[in-house]
């Protein structure tokens, strides 16, 4: 020992030891920062420049389902583009080209509305504005919010192609819009019908079930009594009174006739007390004590008995009532309302509720429409499109709305002349049940009965062989999925073994659900039930702003033109000036001289926004990529299964004979910390803008990635605290690397072969993490990926590998090999953790690179997946260090009661001893940080009688008194 190492005052060794060392700042400030990197990124032109390095490469395409372009971006929205952005990313990362365009819907009733809402605040009538300059203001509303949302989504770190995003209303998009419409009716695949269909009297236009959602009501509920004046089958019915039950009053006006089940035993029973009289009524035999009570006269009677003045008279069958007939309760009126109204058979009927027997209004409800159509009677169009009884309607016409509470009430009209009609038997504003509304206006929709156009499910013409494409990677997800695709002959069919003729659009579509990988995978079943109960697809609206239905429809037969010469000039004219071309056009030049415009009507329908975003896949995806290229991934929010992800299957199937796309993951929805749906009036809207202004974005992706996103997911200040704690940890992981490798180069660097066998240990964990974070990605499963992740930099790296080597690495040589490989391991470590971490914190990735590699043109965003370094065989080295970590951990545990009563301050002055020791006794004294381990029975801890060295802190037998050095800290010194 020199004699300054034994001198009475000890020396200061800290400036001697290798301590950490960066400007990495363990305080993000996201907020600040990320601002900054968008402009370099922007700068640097990062999405072109990557495109260019991934040419050529196997391609990953999802396809952006697009929002409307209405508001500012919500909770709903943040989560959904984050989560495509770190699935494009990890693509990106795994060494595929994944372009994103970003996309816009456009047209519809949520910008029309809007506009509209401009219109009444300044009490005018949108009706009253031309047609071109309404339209014109809903493109300009949509341009405003197109721009403020698409700097939203920059905010969140979604790379895409921001200067080059669809929007449904480009004209060259609202041309292939078109284009796609043209080619159903060039097959037949249109039909225009008046058929029930759902109805928002306050928006005035027809509505998909996509477009509807579902709240509880309290309805008003009539039975209303039928006088029977013909039964051919049982004569003595005649003179007694059909009951029926319901909760839609207004239908009343326009009852055509009277349902009954076939299979339903009906009561013909006299009530002798009733208000005006005794009466004779026919009612279901298992409703009429729930009949009773809603008349306040309860029944409770058997065949042939008679119960205080109730008398059951004979039972009824399906056979007596074949051929009856009754008559209206306002038959007096004459005209519609005097015309018999038939009892017909119908299946649907049954004893849920009610009375057993049901009125039939064609005009309003789907059994309704195609029972009656069935028997010849048809609808008579009596209420308008406001929800008005029609002006010469001889019952209450002009009046309305029929979804007005007080209008159909049972003070109301319609039960005041069924009142005094002596047809009213019960009546009350009491019944509970889920109703229809307009997901924008909130307001009641109805079942009503007008000339729309539809494509067919059930169809077979038009969907033939020679209009399908085949692509050669059809129904195989990542084997050439989004690649240029083979040709394939037109006899091959469709692409999953339907046949094309002779097969329907259903048929089709539930074929190519079969062949689409669906996550999670019982998402599959939603959708399948849905396709095959849907009706007909209703692709009519009744607006202004949007695509119109461009087709003519000839005068005199009432078909519509299938010329291909004269969809062509109208594709052309929709190029050169968008859907407006359609309203200003002259009609006898795109028809031609083969055909005279007087004979046609013009079509000035507008087509479903549903129509629009489900033909997104030709003027984004073909367009861009070549014809018969599909999507290798939908991604959208599980309401899309009756939404974007089905009209885009029925687009692509009707006219492609496949599905746009290779899968499709459904996500849930956000709500609040207590589960609660998000709601201005319950003061619970987590605003995304507000958490990225106050902790910046990369919080919000963690807090993305880190929920089971299948699932609806909670977001609240609670979530988002514990959020930020693993994004501290997760960043200190990364300070303490970059610290750890201040100087390091490459001729520090040793083999795996090299190293100790803790480092082989390490590198086998990371080895393993690979293959498991690979394996998350491909299976979108970042809940998992992430948790791996940080659960690797907490266990394995801090709380383990880096505590027992921080020792190594502050204080032994530089040239030391322990220390070498212990560096050579953080340096792989980084280059793998910060690839692992940039697809979900895209911002810090960033950050930590250009901490160690500052490059004005460079990006963590260029890299690859890392290539880690062969480890030679196990041989044993994990199964040994495994069980270290468990002797380690009982160790840690054993010591614990020692340093609560002081007996030792720190681990660093215990000894220990174990039962076994797998390794050298001094390198399990450095991996337990113990002065010294011996074997013995059992885990025991006793205080070491060593001094400590004053350099780095170990009590050594060699260290002859406190805060002298120990051998290896003097040989370092010397």
């Amino acid at each position: 020992m020199t004699d300054t190492i034994l001198s009475d005052t000890p020396r200061d060794w800290r400036e001697t030891v290798f301590l950490p060392k960066t400007d990495f700042p363990m305080k993000a400030g996201l907020a600040a920062k990320e601002p900054a990197i968008l402009a370099r990124w922007e700068k640097l032109g990062l999405y072109d420049r990557l495109r260019e390095q991934r040419a050529g490469r196997e391609r990953f395409i999802l396809h952006d389902g697009p929002p409307y372009a209405n508001g500012d971006i919500h909770m709903g929205h943040a989560m959904n583009k984050v989560l495509k952005d770190i699935i494009v990313r990890s693509q990106s990362l795994l060494g595929k080209d994944a372009p994103y365009v970003p996309g816009w819907d456009c047209h519809g009733l949520p910008i029309e509305w809007k506009v509209e809402e401009a219109y009444r605040a300044k009490k005018l009538d949108k009706d009253q504005v031309p047609v071109a300059q309404f339209r014109a203001e809903c493109r300009a509303y949509a341009e405003k919010w197109v721009a403020v949302q698409r700097a939203q989504f920059e905010r969140l770190g979604v790379m895409g192609d921001w200067a080059d995003p669809y929007l449904t209303m480009k004209f060259e998009a609202e041309a292939a819009i078109v284009g796609e419409l043209l080619k159903f009716a060039e097959t037949g695949q249109l039909y225009r019908g008046a058929k029930p269909v759902m109805w928002s009297p306050v928006e005035k236009t027809a509505l998909a079930e996509a477009e509807v959602e579902y709240e509880d009501v309290v309805s008003t509920q009539i039975d209303v009594a039928f006088e029977i004046t013909e039964a051919p089958n049982a004569p003595e019915l005649v003179g007694a009174h059909a009951v029926i039950w319901t909760t839609t009053p207004w239908t009343i006006p326009v009852n055509q006739a009277l349902a009954y089940g076939p299979e339903i035993e009906y009561l013909l029973v006299r009530f002798d007390d009733m208000v005006d009289g005794p009466r004779t009524l026919l009612i279901a035999h298992d409703l009429l004590e729930s009949f009773g009570a809603r008349i306040g006269h309860p029944v409770i009677v058997k065949l042939g008995d008679t119960a205080g003045t109730v008398t059951a008279l004979q039972s009824v069958r399906e056979s007596q009532l074949e051929g009856a007939v009754a008559r209206h309760p306002m038959h007096a009126l004459g005209g519609f309302f005097a015309k018999p109204r038939p009892f017909l058979s119908g299946d649907f009927v049954t004893t849920d509720a009610g009375t057993g027997l049901v009125h039939m209004a064609p005009d309003h409800g789907e059994d309704d429409f195609l029972l009656c159509k069935a028997n010849g009677i048809d609808p008579v169009f009596a209420v308008d499109g406001a929800g008005m009884y029609r002006a010469d309607w001889l019952w209450l016409g002009g009046q309305g709305s029929v979804i007005n509470k007080k209008f159909v009430s049972v003070e109301g009209p319609i039960c005041t002349d069924l009142r005094n009609a002596g047809a009213l038997l019960a009546a009350s504003d009491d019944f509970a049940h889920s109703y229809p509304h307009s997901w924008r206006s909130k307001a009641k929709v109805i079942f009503r009965a007008t000339p729309q156009w539809f494509i067919p499910m059930d169809k077979a013409e038009g969907i033939t062989p020679a209009n399908l494409v085949t692509p050669a990677h059809a129904g195989v997800f990542g084997e050439g999925a989004g690649q240029e695709p083979q040709e394939t002959p037109a006899s091959a069919g469709v692409t999953h073994g339907v046949q094309g003729n002779g097969a329907t659009l259903r048929e089709i579509a539930l074929d190519a659900i079969e062949h689409t990988r669906w996550v999670p995978e019982r998402s599959k079943n939603r959708i399948n039930a849905m396709v095959s109960q849907r009706p007909d697809w209703v692709i009519s609206r009744q607006r202004a702003w949007g695509v119109p239905i461009a087709l003519y429809v000839n005068r005199a037969t009432g078909d519509y033109l299938r010329d291909p010469a004269v969809n062509a000039r109208i594709r052309d004219a929709f190029t050169a000036g968008g859907a407006d071309a359609w309203f200003s056009a002259d009609h006898q030049a795109l028809l031609g001289a083969e055909y005279d415009a007087a004979d046609y009507e013009v079509v000035t329908d507008i087509l479903d926004v549903w129509f629009d975003s489900g033909s997104t896949h030709a003027f984004v995806i073909e367009a861009r990529y070549g014809a018969g290229v599909r999507a290798n991934l939908y991604l959208e929010g599980s309401d899309q299964h009756r939404g974007w992800f089905q009209s885009s299957l029925l687009e692509s199937c009707g006219t492609r004979g496949r599905a746009p796309y290779d899968a499709v993951l459904t996500h849930g929805f956000a709500l609040d910390g207590n589960g609660r749906k998000m709601s201005k009036s319950l003061g619970n809207v987590v605003d995304p803008l507000k958490v990225i202004g106050e902790s910046g974005a990369d919080i919000l992706r963690m807090w993305v990635a880190s929920v089971d996103y299948f699932e609806d997911v909670r977001i609240g200040k609670e979530v988002l605290t514990t959020t930020s704690d693993g994004y501290r940890k997760l960043r200190n992981t990364f300070r303490y690397l970059l610290g750890a490798l201040d100087g390091f180069d490459d001729a520090e660097k040793l083999t795996p072969a090299e190293m100790p066998e803790l480092e082989r240990y390490v590198l086998h964990l990371l080895g393993m993490l690979d293959v498991e974070l690979k394996a998350a990605a491909e299976a979108f499963e970042f809940n998992r990926y992430l948790r791996l992740l940080t659960d690797f930099a907490q266990e394995d790296l801090s709380a383990f590998y880096f505590d027992i080597r921080k020792d190594s690495l502050y204080c032994d040589a530089p040239s030391d090999i322990k220390r070498r490989a212990a560096r050579t391991v953080f340096d792989i470590l980084f280059h793998a953790l910060v690839r692992y971490a940039a697809p979900i914190l895209c911002f810090t990735a960033e950050e930590v690179w250009q901490a160690r590699f500052p490059s004005e043109d460079g990006s963590v965003h260029f890299l690859e997946w890392p290539e880690l370094p062969a480890v030679p065989g196990d041989d044993g080295v994990s199964t040994l260090w495994a069980e270290v970590r468990a002797l380690r951990t009982q160790v840690t545990e054993a010591i614990e009661p020692l340093r609560r009563e002081k007996v030792v301050r720190s681990s660093l002055e215990a000894e220990v001893t174990v039962p076994s020791l797998p390794v050298d006794a001094a390198e399990l004294a450095e991996a337990f940080i113990v002065a010294k381990v011996s074997k013995g029975e059992g885990v025991s801890v006793t205080r070491t009688e060593y001094h400590k060295c004053g350099r780095c802190w170990r009590l050594l037998p060699e260290v002859i008194q406190d805060l002298a050095l120990c051998d290896r800290c003097e040989s370092v010194v010397a």
